[in-house]
This record gives C-alpha cells, structure tokens and sequence, in this order.
C-alpha cells in the first residue's frame, strides 16, 4: 500500500494541552497505513475534540461580560407601543446618526416646556407651585457611575398615569408620521424635537429608560419603563415619591459611557441652556481636604496636674486654719 500522506497541523492559542494530544495523535494516524479517507476522518474527529474546550471557555468569558439587562418591574402593567411610534424608535435605534447629544437637547427642552406649564397655571392658582424644594422651577442633571445612569430631574407640571401611557406610547402624536416621512427621504434627525417626538431620541443612547412622574391632581408616583423592544410597562412607585415633576433614569450603552463625564455635560448643559428660562444644576464631585484634629495629650495632662496641685494647696490651707 502506499505511503499514508502526512498533515501539518496549525494549533490555536489557548488549548495548548489539547494542541499536544492533538499533534501526538496525528503522528500516530500518519505512520499507520490508512487510507485517505480514514486518516482525515479520524483528523477531523481529533480536531473538533480539542478545539471544543476553547470554543466552550470563549463562550464563556463572552457571557460573562455581557452585562445583565434591567427588566420591567414586578407586577407592572405592560403596553404595546403604537405602530408608528414603534416604527419611529426602529429607526432611532437602529440609526447611525452619529451627533447622539440631540437627545440631551431634547430632555432639557422637554423639562422646560414642563416647567413653563407649571408655572403658567400657577397665575390662576399660587399653590399648584407647593412650598419649598417643590416651589423650585429648575432641573437637575446627575450621574451614577456605578450603575452607568444618567438622570435627569425637573420639577414640571408632572404626568399621571393615563398621561404616561398616552404620551410616551399609545397614542403618536400628530407629527410622528411627519417624522417618519421626512427620515425615509433622508431627514435629518437633529430635527426630531420640530416634530414633537424628541423624548425617544434618548435611544440613541440608552439600553432602557425609566420615567418617574408625579402630578398635582395624583397622590400617587408612577413609573413608566421600556427597554426599546416594542414594549412598555407602568407600575406605582413604592419608592420615596416626588414631590412634583418627571425624573427620567436613562441606563446608557456601552458605547454612550462619555455621557457619564463631568466635563461632557458641563459642555453639552452649557450649548443647550442658551434659551432655556430655568436654571440647569449638574451635580458634580470634588475632592476636600479635611482637618483632623489631634489630641494634645501632654497638654492635657500638665492641666490635670497643675489642677491638683491646686486642689492640694487649698486643702492644706484649710487644714491651716483648722489648726
């Protein structure tokens, strides 16, 4: 018979025990005198043996860095979007506009013409405002590193729970078609708030947004969420409530984690507040040098022995006189 045909074998790094059986196994196939067909039949069953673990070991550490999802709160009342709006947020999502700071734009805007209603009806009646914090028409933008959020406060007129399901997914407004016309003509899309849908560009950077609303006219907090997938929950919010207003929690992508830094907003807060009629407040962090203030114990004890030696002299004057 002839000669069995030799095969070079090409190891991958990372399985380097299984390269060594591997390679051990093929020499020991290419002495026999196989035919073709065998020796690369049983190659092939060799190869795919060895390369498992590390098809297993990359699925692996893959899973591991995929960070988990947040999901609708327990027991909350789930929605479809609209037609249109879910048509609208395919494309935000899907889109690859590059100026995602729009949707900023767009938040601060919207946090304005809420304030503006607030105080528009507080002309006819003073205590709409509250007292206090909850009299304070402004808005407030902070971070949270840890859970990568990005959160954005005003004290507005606020929505109730009908309002939330209304204005953020059953019902598209009037200019969502409009919208959806003019970006398949190759719109542009920093012109989505002349439209009246600029809260859903916060998917150009956002995994899933949580809205927490308070109104006037409900004793009751509510919580809207969506993860941008067709879907929407409303659930009432057994956390501490606000007092009045919209708190908008956006949970950012991965590739949106610059909107996480200080000097980023600063800027953004800075372009986007030119007309705005209310003031904007980012929380920021700062490092402070402390004083410690040290025990002086030598001190402290030359006082208590200079007071006992007094105490010592006056017992001894009277003992004196007593004499």
């Amino acid at each position: 018979a002839p000669a069995a045909p030799r095969y070079a074998l090409v190891p991958c790094a990372g399985n380097e025990r299984g390269h060594a059986c591997l390679l051990a196994a093929a020499a020991a196939v290419s002495a026999m005198k196989c035919s073709r067909t065998t020796v690369f039949a049983l190659g092939l069953l060799l190869l795919v043996a060895a390369a498992a673990p590390v098809v297993r070991a990359e699925d692996d550490v893959a899973e591991a860095e995929v960070a988990p999802v947040k999901d609708f709160k327990e027991g909350s009342e789930k929605y479809e979007f609209q037609a249109e709006v879910s048509r609208l947020m395919d494309i935000i999502i899907n889109s690859l506009y590059s100026n995602k700071d729009i949707f900023l734009r767009e938040l601060i805007s919207n946090g304005s013409d809420s304030l503006d209603k607030i105080r528009f009806l507080s002309l006819t009646d003073e205590s709409l405002l509250g007292t206090g914090e909850q009299a304070q028409l402004e808005i407030r933008i902070k971070v949270d590193h840890k859970r990568k959020v990005l959160t954005l406060r005003d004290r507005g007129v606020g929505m109730t729970k009908a309002e939330l399901k209304e204005n953020l997914g059953t019902i598209a407004k009037s200019g969502t078609s409009a919208f959806l016309e003019q970006m398949q003509k190759g719109g542009d899309m920093s012109l989505i708030g002349q439209f009246g849908v600029g809260f859903y560009s916060v998917y150009l950077v956002a995994d899933f947004v949580e809205v927490r609303s308070k109104h006037n006219s409900d004793d009751k907090t509510w919580i809207w969420e969506s993860k941008a997938d067709g879907n929407f929950a409303i659930s009432e919010d057994d956390g501490e409530p606000l007092d009045r207003g919209c708190e908008i929690n956006i949970y950012l992508k991965e590739e949106a984690q610059e909107y996480l830094e200080e000097d980023k907003l600063k800027e953004l807060v800075a372009r986007y507040s030119e007309f705005i009629n209310f003031p904007i407040y980012l929380y920021t962090s700062k490092e402070v040098d402390e004083e410690v203030a040290v025990t002086e114990t030598v001190d402290d004890e030359a006082e208590d022995d200079a007071a006992e030696a007094a105490d010592d002299d006056e017992e001894d004057e009277d003992d004196a006189s007593v004499e």
